[in-house]
């Protein structure tokens, strides 16, 4: 039976793109199932299928998988291509990839994720300011050191998977990460599985109060291209 992963939504979900993104473009077939955000707090909601309470969950056959480290490592053990073969591009992509899984926090709280819309952003914390620039350093690294026009070489992998909610948010509030980064970006929001992910949070019908403002919060909503 092919693995089923449960994600959020298609505008909010962060988390929820990364695994998503990465079976999609590597062909790994999966059941999508989608468990919207409904309330401020959906913990006892998503208990029923997650230990966490959170999203994304891949479930393969009576095996639950959550977090999408835990799945990108799942994934990692059973299919081809996840990590670049290069050892040396292999080690920058999992740094890198553990990098954003436990960093960014003010990137995270200052420009949440919303894919629909286009933001005027509040100045920048000094925070947001060191989490930008780190992250355009690190983008011309990889394509620099791997030759892109992925992050750590040729090809879609893990670390462009993990990076991917980034280039939506660059996008949304306008952030400058750089000319080689800028690339990056355009490459990854024409991909088909980008442009997917994209299409259904335009017309997802979902709403929810808690997100909405956290969006609000974070600047100016200058434009809007959700239909629902």
């Amino acid at each position: 039976m092919p693995y089923t992963l449960i994600t959020a939504n298609r505008n909010y979900s962060s988390w929820s793109l990364r695994p998503w993104v990465l079976m999609t473009m590597l062909g790994i077939p999966f059941e999508d199932r989608i468990e919207p955000f409904t309330a401020d707090s959906n913990y006892e909601a998503f208990r029923a299928f997650s230990p966490t309470g959170q999203v994304p969950v891949l479930l393969d056959d009576a095996r639950t998988v959550w977090d999408s480290l835990g799945i990108t490592l799942y994934l990692a053990d059973r299919h081809e291509g996840v990590w670049p073969q290069d050892p040396a591009a292999r080690a920058w992509a999992q740094c890198a990839v553990t990098e954003m899984h436990g960093g960014f926090s003010a990137l995270r709280n200052d420009c949440t994720m919303n894919v629909g819309v286009r933001v005027k952003p509040k100045p920048m914390s000094a925070a947001l300011e060191r989490d930008v620039a780190r992250i355009a350093e690190l983008w011309a690294q990889g394509l620099d050191s791997f030759g892109g026009p992925f992050l750590a070489g040729p090809h879609f992998t893990a670390v462009d998977a993990f990076f991917a909610p980034v280039a939506f948010r660059v996008r949304t509030y306008g952030l400058d990460v750089g000319h080689a980064g800028q690339e990056w970006v355009d490459h990854m929001l024409g991909l088909p599985a980008m442009l997917a992910w994209e299409k259904d949070a335009l017309i997802e019908r979902w709403r929810e109060a808690g997100h909405e403002a956290e969006l609000r919060a974070c600047g100016e909503i200058i434009a809007d291209y959700r239909r629902a």
